[in-house]
């Protein structure tokens, strides 16, 4: 899978930050815990956004992005793929 930069930028960062690591992996699992994946893709997805603006006021590198290229919406749907498919167990089939 390819993350455009600011996807890649967001997964580094919580690479690098337990405690936001700890923080998003317990999000995407109430999430996928609530909704079919589909629907928790995009709740993640609008949420990764969300973090990115809020984090781009206050923490390297975010910051430095910013100034750099603008902050304009980016789309955060395959970085949220990508953590779905890494913190949560696939469902096994139900056998018949």
């Amino acid at each position: 899978m390819s993350l455009n930069r600011s996807e890649q930028r967001t997964f580094d960062y919580l690479q690098g930050h337990p405690e936001e690591r700890q923080y998003w992996q317990d999000k995407v699992r109430g999430f996928a815990a609530q909704l079919p994946i589909d629907a928790a893709a995009t709740q993640i997805e609008a949420e990764l956004w969300r973090y990115y603006e809020e984090r781009s006021a206050v923490a390297e590198p975010f910051r430095q992005a910013a100034r750099a290229e603008g902050l304009r919406r980016t789309s955060m749907r395959n970085l949220a793929e990508f953590l779905i498919r890494l913190w949560i167990e696939p469902k096994r089939p139900k056998n018949g």
